[in-house]
């Protein structure tokens, strides 16, 4: 305890039977690690599970676990808890949690209304056609299919206990069915389950009530609750608080979320998994209510955008919660919680909320099993690397760029046991982690950013920088190995006047080098022109963007996590947006484009700012690949992508680099 900063944090608490030996509870996610069909778990999860109990946390909770697969499923790949023949394989993952002190609960769940998703049918408290618009894929589920699923969520609490499970968590948020009978918008009927609060609690309640009867205090239930809905129509926290007092009969704890899944053009989906638009710690303060109003009934454990050990301990310490769930953070770094007891927190790899982590999730076919991290390219892929693995012969490897990728790579290489050498051309490692940390909301990019420059000083390669690489350097330097991480360079049109005096690169205008006007025109709608109008917007610029693409085709590029709350900012910003609008040509006066209908108009700008998108130099490229016979291409130079594209190509290259 005495090497820990956070000592709140490392205290341990007692819920129900089960004790934690600290205050942090991995939150369940949608891992895609189990068989897409079955549910049956196998040495993929296993060793999944493995890596999430090996952070130091005190519980960790599997997440979506269907009680039933016809009906209740809302992911690809979730555990089974379904059969009593998953109880064997169920008990491995018990016994892996245990063998490092740590707790494991399933968060139990009937889909409801998502189940619709995945093209099944789906039953909801009350057929809403606003909002479920394909009749034939809802129906207001009847008295006896209430019964089914009181006798599959009793069912599955029994098993997950037989399995060796400590907990057992029962999914009550996000507009799920138990979610939507609570809810004044989803639950619309009028029989005995409708209507009144007592009415809308009444099923909810008999599932406790049975989840209770087969646990009976030899493992506790947590359920799973939002503060806020963030839906039009949603119910009032004092009525949440009610309920709650109602079931703190059945349940030892609570784990306070927010959100709805899915509202079209609501932010309350962005809410539900937050990422770098959302504001840190979403939910603390519904907790705090919670927490108030019950007291010591229930251990309180708070989740949403909280991503580091700092927030974590001040939470804890205000009383606002007993326990901090989360998942960004322990994906970052899969050692996070075992750092901070050992005072090691600043080598703790910050999470960037870029979501990454959450790409593919949903997606049915072959990218369903696809994840990874931005910053921690191991996660998710546990079963298919190890966590050391030392070089068998030593190589002498060059790496030409020290962006993202380059910098992952040296760590790597460097970490395996090679002799590393890293070249960049400009007085300064990071690539484009700059500009891409230049939005007010990017704190955890800024933080990654500085940590990444610092571990790749430190990591033991050699470092060159403003140093350009031609091929006769890498003949004069002989590696065995090189690795081009060059990047890609911003794609310059042959628009009339793009080299004007009053145009600049998005790269400038984040970078702050070059003086910005009142009016402004960002020339390219992408993620990179329009967080830079979001940002210029939010210093009080007049900003205009404009994008050749129509918005349906720009919005594909937007992480559906975020599509509303990113439309939000920019709207919050004043950023006034053209899209299928065709740059003409830049004049001293402004911008001239042509609009949808096919006329023309000029947009009057003090300052035109281009950003349309990156292209590899495949020339320079391939002058580099052509001189030493073990040569890889990885990022931006071979596809441009994202920042988690760079490191996790880098990964798995460098990891290959024996073969």
């Amino acid at each position: 305890m005495s090497f820990t900063k956070y000592p709140h944090v490392y205290e341990p608490i007692q819920v129900g039977t089960m004790r934690m030996k600290n205050r942090i509870q991995f939150s369940p996610i949608v891992s895609n690690h189990c068989d897409v069909q079955s549910g049956r778990i196998g040495q993929e999860m296993l060793d999944f599970v493995s890596g999430q109990v090996q952070t130091g946390c005190g519980l960790v909770t599997i997440g979506s676990t269907p009680i039933d697969f016809e009906h209740g499923r809302d992911f690809y790949s979730c555990m089974s808890a379904t059969n009593d023949l998953d109880i064997p394989d169920m008990a491995l993952l018990a016994d892996e949690a245990h063998r490092y002190g740590c707790n494991l609960s399933a968060e139990l769940i009937h889909a409801g209304q998502w189940a619709a998703l995945n093209g099944i049918e789906a039953w909801v408290p009350s057929v809403i056609p606003k909002y479920h618009k394909n009749p034939a894929l809802y129906h207001e589920i009847t008295r006896q299919e209430m019964d089914i699923v009181v006798e599959h969520y009793m069912k599955a609490a029994e098993r997950c206990m037989k399995a060796g499970f400590d907990m057992v968590m029962a999914h009550f948020a996000h507009g799920n069915l138990l979610s939507g009978f609570l809810s004044t918008l989803w639950n619309q009927r009028t029989d005995e389950y409708g209507g009144s609060p007592e009415n809308r609690w009444r099923f909810p309640l008999e599932v406790l009530e049975a989840m209770y009867s087969v646990t009976q205090g030899k493992i506790p239930i947590e359920m799973r609750v939002v503060g806020d809905e963030r839906i039009p129509g949603g119910t009032p926290i004092e009525e949440r608080i009610a309920f709650l007092k109602e079931a703190s009969k059945y349940i030892d704890m609570l784990c306070v979320s927010t959100g709805t899944l899915i509202l079209p053009d609501n932010c309350a989906f962005s809410y539900n998994m937050p990422g770098y638009y959302v504001e840190e710690c979403c939910n603390v303060e519904a907790a705090a209510a919670f927490k108030e109003a019950l007291g010591d009934k229930l251990a309180v454990s708070v989740v949403g955008g909280i991503t580091t050990l700092e927030k974590a301990e001040e939470i804890i310490k205000s009383g606002k919660a007993d326990i901090v769930a989360m998942a960004k953070g322990l994906i970052a770094d899969d050692r996070m919680v075992v750092k901070g007891q050992r005072g090691q927190e600043e080598d703790i790899t910050p999470c960037m909320r870029c979501l990454y982590c959450l790409r593919y999730v949903g997606t049915p076919g072959s990218q369903a099993h696809k994840r990874g991290c931005a910053v921690n390219p191991r996660w998710g892929w546990e079963y298919r690397y190890p966590r050391y693995i030392p070089a068998r012969k030593i190589k002498k490897i060059m790496i030409i760029g020290g962006g993202p990728g380059g910098m992952q790579a040296a760590q790597i290489l460097a970490d395996r046991g090679h002799k590393v050498s890293l070249y960049e051309k400009s007085d300064r490692l990071g690539g484009r982690l700059p500009e891409a940390s230049a939005l007010w909301l990017k704190d955890g990019f800024r933080r990654f950013y500085e940590y990444d420059v610092r571990k790749t000083m430190e990591c033991g390669a050699e470092i060159h920088l403003n140093t350009e690489v031609t091929p006769d350097l890498i003949r004069e330097v002989a590696p065995d190995v090189v690795i081009i991480a060059i990047g890609a360079e911003e794609f310059v049109p042959p628009i009339k006047g793009i080299k004007g005096k009053n145009v600049i690169s998005v790269v400038d205008a984040d970078r702050k080098t070059a003086k910005i006007g009142k009016k402004v025109v960002v020339c390219g709608a992408g993620m990179s022109g329009s967080e830079c109008a979001m940002e210029l917007g939010h210093e009080g610029k007049e900003v205009t963007v404009v994008d050749q693409l129509t918005f349906e085709q720009l919005r594909k590029n937007v992480n559906i996590f975020t599509e509303a709350i990113f439309n939000r900012r920019l709207e919050e910003s004043g950023v006034k947006r053209l899209c299928g609008t065709s740059v003409l040509e830049i004049t001293d006066k402004g911008v001239l484009v042509q609009l949808p209908g096919g006329s023309e108009k000029l947009l009057e700008a003090d300052t035109v700012i281009t950003s349309f998108g990156l292209r590899p130099n495949t020339k320079l490229i391939e002058e580099l690949s052509d001189v030493v016979p073990v040569t890889y291409v990885i990022g931006d130079a071979e596809k441009v992508g994202l920042i988690g594209g760079a490191t996790n190509s880098a990964y798995r290259v460098c990891l290959d680099i024996d073969a």
